[in-house]
């Protein structure tokens, strides 16, 4: 049983006059390891003539390169998805013997490969006060993993914050408050400080508006919804990269559509590049339609198919009077 959403993403920059640009690398195609199954993909750039060149950095991400050989007046990326949302566990995995519990050390090979997601600087007086909560302990990794996450969840309020780039560590916990990706980046050095290694993550947020209220937990969307969000991801051994998302306390579902994962939160960035100095008007839609819908327990039919029945019911009504 499964939903399929179509999803679409534009931005736009226009500008007063035609002015140069410097190639640009876009971010935004789902990675490899996306656990929801990506039926169709596409991607378009408008505005003039481009060079685009497909590749993938050394974290195995899609990257497209675009080339613009001629000075432009307006940028169109717009990207168009569809996805299969069937419900994920995330707790479908299983660890290796030695990683079950909290702590344990990566080995050998393994922990030359992950280097680059074992590195951090040294914490800051808030930062170090945070830890000792979750230092020497004998727990079950998972739970202890869990308890991180959800206690960020609970103490740093999320805010839509537009300016760029992300908050330190230190800030965000000396504000306790910030956006998706200064939780997701104070996510990633709590996990590095503790020898877990971490890396960062930027993609697609699809939540859909659920059948029927929960009872007795989170209300959950309104309506259907998506937006670009960041969160982290950890190794475990045996379990391979497992996302955690601090925004919600929650691990990473079939909701979490990752498009790039890096050591650094720079090199996830969903377009970067460099443009002539120059006043700009930019424009971000972003939108989730519903295109097709398995019947299930919690909305086994559709309002057509519930008509339909409905008019059957009538005719044999009808049919019952005349007799």
């Amino acid at each position: 049983m499964s939903i399929h959403v179509a999803l679409r993403h534009r931005t736009s920059y226009e500008y007063p006059r035609p002015i140069e640009h410097g190639p640009h690398v876009v971010r935004l195609r789902p990675a490899p390891h996306c656990r929801s199954r990506v039926l169709a993909y596409g991607m378009k750039v408008a505005g003039g003539p481009v060079f685009t060149n497909w590749q993938q950095d050394p974290q195995a991400n899609h990257l497209a390169r675009l080339v613009f050989p001629e000075p432009l007046e307006r940028l169109d990326i717009e990207v168009d998805l569809v996805v299969e949302m069937s419900v994920l566990n995330p707790f479908d995995f299983f660890l290796e013997p030695q990683a079950e519990r909290f702590p344990f050390k990566y080995e050998g090979v393994q922990r030359r490969e992950l280097a680059s997601f074992l590195e951090v600087p040294e914490a800051g007086a808030l930062l170090a006060q945070r830890l000792k909560k979750y230092r020497n302990r004998d727990d079950r990794t998972i739970d202890l993993l869990v308890e991180i996450n959800a206690d960020l969840q609970r103490d740093i309020a999320y805010q839509i914050r537009l300016e760029p780039g992300v908050q330190k560590p230190e800030e965000t916990l000396r504000k306790r408050s910030g956006s998706c990706r200064d939780s997701a980046w104070l996510l990633v050095h709590l996990l590095r400080h503790l020898g877990l290694a971490a890396r960062f993550v930027s993609g697609y947020l699809i939540q859909l508006k659920p059948d029927v209220k929960s009872l007795d937990g989170p209300v959950g969307a309104s309506e259907d919804f998506t937006d670009l969000h960041a969160w982290a991801e950890v190794y475990l051994p045996g379990g391979g990269w497992i996302g955690l998302d601090p925004t919600s306390g929650l691990l990473a579902g079939e909701g979490h559509l990752p498009l790039a994962c890096s050591p650094e939160p720079g090199s996830a960035a969903p377009v970067t590049g460099a443009v002539e100095r120059c006043e700009s008007k930019m424009e971000h839609e972003m939108t989730v339609t519903r295109i097709h819908e398995s019947p299930r327990t919690t909305f086994p039919y559709q309002d057509e198919a519930w008509e339909r029945i409905l008019e059957v019911g009538r005719d044999i009504d009808s049919e019952l009077e005349a007799m």
